[in-house]
Parts: structure tokens; sequence; C-alpha cells
């Protein structure tokens, strides 16, 4: 098994302090401890635990490194996009690429209904400079939306379906998977609210039960696609099977969210031989509502937080504010008087919090630019190699600077799950960069115009 960061941003060491103080005299010693008394200080003192119900970040540990499958490399084959003129379908082959994920893919294989057609969609500029034009290959379909066969699967490791809202396909992959050397099968039942009988999901998930050593399965069950940006909405998970994973008529779910979620558990351990059920959350005082908000706001990476719904989820925080509730007494008078002193002693620091949201706000422009310098030097070599560049890699990035703080954040609030729309920002940034060249422009001709009529003035005074 290996661990993999998974598009971690940052991680930070904990290390252990250990402080030395003068040691008094011996009678100074006594009369410390005899001033509080043979119980040590005033419990009032002690820093009172917070309630994670109130206060998530009491729950949720620092973000760690998780478990990624061993045998994400070689060739994975992603079936049942690319088939239409509506859209590229290019972002699932993104997330298979992606630099920052677990995967090692050497080859993306595109099955498709038409590879010539296929090609034309998925051969794109961001294609090129991501390096996914270095991988991908086509093979195309016997027939227009059929499953790839057994001698078209061969040398595939690792396979990502779209099963639309068909369950039978579900059997026909299994069959395949158990007959092929496939390793890693994820699969995405969209429309999943048509499954109205738990009975009927059970049936079509029996298949996967036999599929022998060494072959792991995931199946992510939504509702109707939708066009939602990726990360907009928290979501619940079931047993794709049980009474609770059953969807309301009306379930929606976010295209490329559903992409994210069915690439992801192919990649992750805690997603193997399981079937799951995501369902959007709108319900501000739901349970996983607050937590996967908790999870996105406390510096989880996309895959961390997936990986911390799986494992953990809502019963995992429920749990702990249970627990928080036996070991923490209810409040007294008391305690409601010290938490009043507490409040005066909170106010007096104000000044600390300033301190502390400065430093949150330095580090996040530090992370920004330093993101921001990588895409600029990038840049800078792309367009180095295809011709005369007149400018020194540090002047070519004093050049470009604006663009590459616009792309810093723009992957920066991507890598915490935070809403993006990457074509809307990028034309409105070009918009706005356009506007100001023009102001930049009329403020030039105005000051031209003024010295030459300072000009004109002087040759009349002569």
């Amino acid at each position: 098994m290996k661990l993999s960061l998974l598009a971690i941003t940052s991680l930070a060491t904990a290390s252990s302090a250990f402080f030395t103080t003068p040691s008094p005299s011996t009678s100074s010693t006594k009369l410390f401890i005899s001033s509080w008394g043979a119980k040590g200080p005033p419990s009032r003192w002690k820093e009172p635990e917070a309630n994670p119900a109130e206060k998530i970040s009491a729950y949720l540990k620092e973000p760690e490194p998780i478990a990624a499958r061993s045998n994400l490399d070689g060739s994975v084959l992603v079936s049942g996009w690319v088939n239409t003129r509506d859209r590229t379908d290019q972002t699932v082959f993104d997330f298979l690429n992606h630099e920052d994920s677990a995967f090692a893919f050497d080859k993306i294989i595109a099955f498709t209904n038409d590879s010539k057609f296929a090609k034309k969609r998925l051969i794109s500029r961001s294609a090129r400079y991501s390096g996914l034009m270095d991988k991908l290959d086509f093979i195309q379909a016997e027939s227009e939306g059929a499953l790839p066969t057994l001698a078209q699967l061969e040398g595939v490791k690792s396979w990502v379906v779209n099963a639309q809202d068909d369950l039978s396909v579900l059997g026909k992959v299994a069959t395949l998977v158990k007959e092929s050397a496939v390793e890693n099968v994820s699969i995405l039942l969209s429309g999943a609210q048509s499954v109205t009988d738990s009975a009927d999901a059970t049936e079509a998930l029996s298949a996967f039960q036999s599929l022998g050593d060494g072959k792991q399965y995931t199946i992510v069950a939504v509702g109707a696609i939708s066009e939602e940006p990726e990360g907009k909405m928290p979501y619940a998970i079931e047993d794709f099977g049980s009474e609770e994973g059953v969807l309301p008529s009306n379930a929606t779910y976010s295209r490329d969210e559903s992409l994210r979620l069915v690439t992801e558990c192919l990649g992750l351990v805690s997603g193997s031989n399981k079937a799951l059920v995501f369902s959007e959350i709108s319900n501000v005082n739901a349970t996983e509502f607050k937590l996967v908000k908790g999870l996105r706001e406390g510096g989880y990476t996309r895959p961390q937080e997936i990986d911390h719904m799986l494992t953990k989820g809502a019963k995992g925080y429920e749990k702990a504010c249970e627990d928080y509730k036996t070991r923490v007494p209810e409040k007294t008078p008391h305690d409601e008087w010290l938490a009043e002193k507490q409040k005066e002693l909170d106010e007096s620091a104000a000044e600390r919090k300033a301190r502390v949201k400065a430093e949150y706000e330095e580090k996040k422009t530090k992370e920004i630019e330093d993101i921001a310098r990588e895409w600029a030097k990038r840049e800078y070599f792309r367009k180095s190699m295809s011709g005369d560049m007149p400018y020194s890699e540090e002047e070519y990035i004093k050049s470009v600077w604006e663009r590459a703080l616009f792309e810093g954040d723009l992957k920066y609030r991507m890598l915490r799950g935070m809403d993006t729309d990457e074509r809307k920002e990028l034309a409105d940034f070009k918009k706005k960069q356009e506007k100001k060249k023009a102001t930049m422009l009329e403020r030039a001709k105005a000051s031209l115009q003024e010295m030459l009529d300072e000009d004109e003035d002087s040759d009349d005074d002569e």
C-alpha cells in the first residue's frame, strides 16, 4: 500500500517544545503551592474544552496524508464519454491526469463510439499544456453504445465507466472485469433517482461479490445530472442498495462533482469495494452540511475531504458530539459566571485575533504567489521553446505577473474545493485587463497632449 499526498498543498509537521524555568527555593515553592491549596490552580483558569456541535474545528484534526491504492499505474480505459456534441467531456480525463493526484497512468484510453470525433473533441490547447495528449489513446466501440470486448480490455489495469442511468450495465461490467486483467473499476451511475426499489440495486450489485482476489470496484450513484459547478453543494453518503440509499424523484447532482467523485474513489483505499449513493444537501442545519463545509474551511483538499466522509462521515461527527456531552457536564450558574469572565478576557484578546487573521492572510498570499510564479515559469519555458524570447525569465514573469496572480488565486481556491468558474473568471479578468489598458492609453494620450500644448505656449512666448 502506498501513501499519496493527493494534491495536499501544505502539511505542517508537528514538533514538541520543552520549556524550563529556574528552580525556586524550597520555601518559596511551598508558599507558591499553599496559596492555591493542594489541588493546584483554580479550575476557572483552565481553557474550557470546545463543544464540537458548536465549533466543528474542535472535532477536525490537522489534514494528514491519505492512503491510495497501490496499482494506479499502467493503462486506464475511460468509456461512456465523448459521444456528444454538447460538451467535450475532457474533465474526467483531466482528473485522471492531474499532476497532484495519486494516479501514475502512462496511457489514458478513450473508448468511444467514434474515434475520429473523440480526437477532435479532446485534442485541445489545455490537453497539450497539461501533458494529456502525450498519454491519450483511442479505441472505437464495435457498435454504438457497446461496452469494450475482452480483446479491447487487454492490457488495461483500471477502468472508469459511465453507465448513465442503465442499471443493467453494472452486471455486464462485473462480468468483463472478472474475465479480464482489469484490477480497478469505478462506475458512475447517474439518474439513480429512477431506482425506486432497493432490491433492484441489491440484485445489480450481486455480480460484484465474486470478482475474485486482486479486483476492486467502486460504484458512485447520483441523481439527475445538473450543470452546477464542482464543490458548490455539500453532500450525504449512503449505501447503494439500502433503504436509506433510495433517492427522491427530484434528486439532482452536479456533472463535474460526479466526475470528481468517480475518479477520486478510483484512487482511494477507502473507496475500494463500495457502492455509494451521493445526494446534495441544502439544509444548512444538516450534519453533513456542517461537516463538509468545515472540512473545506479547515484546509482539507478534495481527496482528503472525500476520504474523511467515507471513513468517518456524519456518524463519526455525531459520535464525537455525544461523547462530549457524556464527558463534559451541563453548565451550572457558576459555569455561566466563569463564561462571562472568559468573555471579558476574550474581548481583551481582539489584538491577538487580528494578528492571527493577518498571519493567515500572509500565508494565503505567499501560497498564491508561489503558485503564480510556477505558472509564469511554465509559460516562459513553453514560449521560449516555440521561438525567440526577447526577455529573461524574471523580466517575463514581471510582464505577466497580474495574469499569474489570477491563475494562482484560481488554483488555490480549486484545491480547497471553493466555488470556481474558470471560463467565466478568465473572461472577466481579460475584460478588466482590456479596460485597464484602454484607461492607461487614454491617460498617456492626455499627458502627451498636455506636454505638446506646453511646448506650443513656450514657442509663442519666444
